[in-house]
């Protein structure tokens, strides 16, 4: 067995199981989706239950298909996605360090998404053995052009931040 293939399959198991234990957090943790809607509401984005359950489906999902490597690039491309969300609204004003609420832990995360992309996701993997795998240049466009773009049409859709109160 290829060491390559297995380290691959090593990032694809952690990051998929990050998502997937992310997902479930939203969803049954601490304040449960009402929480979550709450917390999304308040970094200024509309109708926070849809974007509460979108999360949740989306993290889940995206992990699910990172561990099976199946359909890497678009897996890849929702991570992105989500941990560009994350880090633009919650994480971005608290600097970079994760112990200060910083962006460090999303931007960890977004980047190894699309490495997985650009290098795919290994022998060891549903989309290799569909042949269906597509990696290099290729994948790593996919994911990251999809990413920014639903990005993008998330923040254009839902994104309406209060004004900022400038002090007399």
């Amino acid at each position: 067995m290829d060491p390559i293939d297995v380290a691959l399959l090593l990032v694809r198991l952690v990051l998929g199981a990050t998502m997937i234990a992310h997902g479930v957090n939203h969803w049954v943790g601490g304040g449960r989706i009402a929480g979550t809607a709450r917390w999304f509401s308040g970094l200024g984005l509309r109708n926070g239950t849809l974007q509460a359950w979108t999360s949740v489906v989306v993290e889940i999902g995206a992990g699910v298909l990172v561990i099976l490597g199946l359909l890497t690039p678009l897996a890849c491309a929702a991570v992105i996605s989500v941990m560009l969300v994350a880090g633009l609204l919650a994480h971005r004003p608290n600097g970079f360090f994760v112990f200060k609420e910083g962006y460090e832990y999303v931007l960890v995360l977004g980047v190894v998404a699309l490495a997985l992309a650009l290098a795919g996701p290994g022998e060891i993997s549903i989309d290799s053995a569909a042949d269906i795998a597509i990696v290099g240049w290729a994948g790593g466009g996919i994911a990251l052009g999809v990413g920014v773009a639903a990005t993008a049409g998330l923040l254009a859709t839902f994104w309406r931040p209060q004004p900022q109160e400038v002090p007399a």
